[in-house]
């Protein structure tokens, strides 16, 4: 792989290019056709699920990769093969592998099968999780297929290079920038720049005023639906002239045009525009125009389809590579046996690369099958059950191209018939199930969360201190004076966010860091949630550490998308390659109000596997998970109570260093007669209600989880459950939602259903969002009068005499 400029980095025109570099771009170019004609090939043959390919596009990505350079880093699409195999982070054999979906980091090592076709990425860490020296290597953020979710991490990864530069305590990290010189390149199909993502990072862009260059692959096509249904007047740099800035040292963008089958126009433009980004810091839009898509979309169908006779003439005389032969005839570079040779060696080089691929995947497969074979074989001898087992025996004997789920479901079956029985060939098959979904499990199933030495569960926790004396203050100021800490500890984090920086955001935990700081340390930003949090996404992979504030947690929305696909499966989609140690900071729960009261919790909870989620009751709780999750490399959001800010707390005396465990519950109040489990600002709540019970008889253990995601990893509500045989869950979400999470983590995970002697219950929301005004709030969300009257009907049922009915 490359890891540092070579000849082919340092020219500054096409005439500067020698014949051989001229000769390798078209051979380049040619084998990256073969492999997406083939590739196409292999998936009707059965031996791939799908194909996505970037046959059309790759004279253009040969040019820009010319422009690329070692620190450099992409955020990209599905159709830039051309690109990596350039760049040399891809190879022909690596790019079969991940067609055929090889579970094997060293065979494909941008996703280890877990990504289909197209979906790249270099592997930024070492063995141990650690980054290696990114500085010196060419990047590649890994891609992800929803159309347009590239353009946020873009915008990070650019905002990365602009921190770099400017603020000088950073210049010391040599392994992740030489003081910011790297460029972020960004690529997107047309069609694809009508999603708001786009213009929501363009915009974005150009007010940072960041080395992020964008080239727009234009094929005037989005599968079939053509530019006139996608964009205004049919060309995006058209209606982006207002971002063209008007001078140098102006703000806003340059703007390039260029053909897709230009060779010489693309060499020359793509130099220019990475000179203007890298030395400048200027963003840049290059729309490639002109662009053909030889296979259509993809292997789900024909473009004859929807593609006029005229249309498809058009794109065959205009494709990029027959262009580029015409351009080295022209220009005497190349005779007609010269490029013909080198055509046919494309070819047979790209078939070399696919069979050696698809044996190396094949091959181990067969070997498993083999072996399975031999003990069913032995089993039949064995047990005697000759018929019923032969007839599963022979179709996986005979199977010309078996998966390892025919193996598994085999012997699955094999031992469902001889259940009961005793043989050494039963103990031999169930030995061999064990291992192999031990290491499928590792295939398919790990590196959800960071492995290394900085995750989660190696912090160590240090607990809270307090001085004798220490005076109640706004809760607000304990957090202030943790971001204060950790800000002086660690010169990578920084905070951005709507009203972070002037005003020290509008609940004033960030109050006077900004001119502590510096604006770069604590910024504020425009109204754009989805591409705040993509710039954390992407400065977190360059090794800093964002805190990307969301001012609501009703406006979440606007970035869970961009949460749930790009950075909550990050270090599952490369098994370990790539890390975004992202901290979103938001506050929900208790207000008032439709959009600032919501707690959405089951949505966040089923979009964001792959992160924490921490549901503080109190700013002090909230300054021990930033301060163990500034410390981890794993990302996480943090929901603090809205309506807590003002209420009183102490400031811990080593309000910077000490930390709490994820996944540890905290008991708030001992009991004997029910566990009622909550978090967040319904804590307060329960206490109240505890109390009011007492004066009743009725003695309840309230316990908050703290976090959701890990939840109770030592089974704490399991083992109060055991002594109080009675469970109330609730919270704040609509019904069938966190407190349903709750109840499945403590009844079926744990195990706990076998502690109870009267039914579990939810006590939640009402099923919409809640009314302005205190009223609103009283009827739509649980009260404490809720609480009360649902624990005393769960004793009422189990002590009618002691309890009678209230109502």
């Amino acid at each position: 792989m490359a890891t540092a400029e070579t000849a082919a980095d340092v020219y500054t025109s096409v005439a500067s290019l020698s014949k051989e570099d001229l000769l390798h771009d078209y051979r380049l170019g040619w084998e990256s056709r073969q492999a997406s004609l083939a590739g196409r090939k292999e998936v009707f043959m059965g031996k791939a699920k799908f194909g996505i390919f970037g046959d059309g596009k790759e004279v253009p990505q040969l040019a820009m990769a010319r422009a690329f350079r070692a620190g450099d880093w992409r955020a990209g699409y599905y159709r830039d093969q051309t690109f990596m195999l350039a760049i040399g982070e891809l190879t022909l054999q690596q790019y079969f592998a991940q067609l055929y979906a090889h579970a094997d980091v060293a065979a494909e090592p941008s996703t280890a099968g877990r990504a289909m076709n197209g979906h790249f990425g270099t592997r930024h860490l070492d063995e141990d999780g650690n980054f290696k020296n990114l500085a010196q290597s060419k990047n590649s953020s890994a891609d992800i297929s929803p159309t347009g979710g590239q353009m946020p991490r873009l915008v990070g990864l650019a905002y990365a290079s602009k921190l770099y530069r400017q603020n000088p305590e950073l210049h010391q990290f040599s392994q992740f920038s030489v003081n910011g010189n790297e460029v972020a390149f960004g690529t997107i199909g047309n069609a694809s720049t009508s999603e708001g993502m786009f213009f929501e990072a363009i915009n974005a862009a150009g007010v940072l005023q960041i080395p992020m260059l964008v080239s727009v692959w234009d094929d005037h096509y989005g599968i079939s639906v053509p530019a006139e249904y996608q964009t205004t007047k049919q060309n995006i740099s058209e209606i982006l002239k207002g971002f063209q800035r008007e001078g140098e040292g102006q703000d806003g963008f340059e703007i390039f045009r260029v053909k897709g089958w230009d060779y010489a126009g693309l060499i020359d433009t793509y130099q220019r525009a990475a000179e203007v980004c890298r030395t400048q810091h200027v963003p840049v839009l290059v729309h490639v125009q002109e662009v053909t898509q030889p296979q259509g979309h993809s292997t789900s169908g024909s473009h004859e389809r929807y593609k006029s006779k005229d249309r498809l003439s058009w794109e065959e005389e205009h494709d990029c590579l027959r262009k580029l032969r015409e351009w080295l005839l022209q220009e005497g570079h190349a005779s007609e046996a010269e490029l013909d040779q080198i055509e046919n060696e494309a070819k047979e080089t790209v078939k070399v690369a696919r069979t050696t691929a698809w044996s190396e995947f094949f091959n181990p497969i067969k070997q498993e099958r083999d072996e399975v074979v031999q003990l069913l074989n032995k089993l039949v001898a064995e047990t005697g059950a000759e018929n019923s087992l032969h007839e599963l025996v022979e179709p996986l004997m005979h199977n010309s191209a078996p998966i390892r789920a025919d193996l598994v479901r085999t012997v699955r079956r094999a031992l469902r018939q001889v259940r009961g029985q005793r043989s050494a060939a039963r103990r031999d098959l169930q030995n061999w199930l064990e291992q192999a979904l031990a290491e499928n499990a590792d295939r398919y199933n790990s590196y959800l969360f960071s492995q290394s030495e900085e995750a989660i569960g190696n912090i160590v926790e240090v607990k809270a201190e307090f001085a004798p004396n220490a005076p109640q203050v706004d809760a607000r100021e304990v957090l202030q004076a943790c971001f204060d800490a950790n800000f002086q500890r660690d010169p990578r984090i920084f905070a951005i966010g709507e009203d972070v920086g002037r005003i020290g955001d509008v609940n004033q935990a960030f109050a006077g860091l900004q001119e502590k700081f510096g604006e770069l340390r604590v910024t504020d930003t425009g109204i754009r949630e989805c591409t705040i949090v993509g710039q954390g996404i992407g400065a977190a992979m360059r090794g800093l550490r964002p805190i990307t504030e969301i001012q609501y947690l009703d406006y979440l929305l606007y970035a869970i998308q961009i949460l749930s696909d790009d950075v909550a499966p990050l270090q599952y989609r490369t098994k370990g390659g790539q890390k975004s140690p992202l901290i979103v900071r938001t506050r929900g729960h208790r207000l008032e109000g439709i959009w600032h009261s919501g707690s959405p919790i089951q949505m966040i909870l089923g979009s964001i596997r792959g992160m924490h989620l921490c549901v503080p009751r109190n700013m002090t709780q909230a300054a021990g998970f930033y301060n163990t999750l500034l410390r981890s490399d794993e990302p996480a959001i943090v929901i603090e109570c809205l309506n807590g800010y003002r209420l009183k707390e102490r400031i811990p005396s080593n309000v910077g260093e000490f930390t709490l465990p994820l996944g540890q519950p905290e008991t708030l109040k001992k009991g004997n007669d029910l566990t009622i489990v909550t978090y967040g600002s319904m804590c307060r709540i329960v206490l109240d209600a505890a109390k009011q019970l007492e004066e009743v008889g009725i003695n309840v253990e309230v316990i908050d989880v703290q976090t959701l995601l890990p939840f109770d990893v030592d089974h704490v509500i399991a083992d109060s459950l055991q002594r109080t045989n009675r469970v109330l869950f609730a919270d704040e979400d609509v019904p069938g939602g966190a407190t349903a999470y709750m109840m499945q983590q403590v009844l079926d995970e744990q195990q706990a259903y076998r502690f109870l002697d009267s039914q579990p219950r939810c006590l939640s929301a009402q099923a919409h969002r809640p009314p302005y005004g205190s009223d609103g709030d009283y009827f739509s969300k649980p009260n404490v009068e809720d609480v009360f009257d649902a624990v005393y009907e769960i004793m009422q049922e189990a002590e009618p005499k002691r309890f009678p009915a209230i109502y």
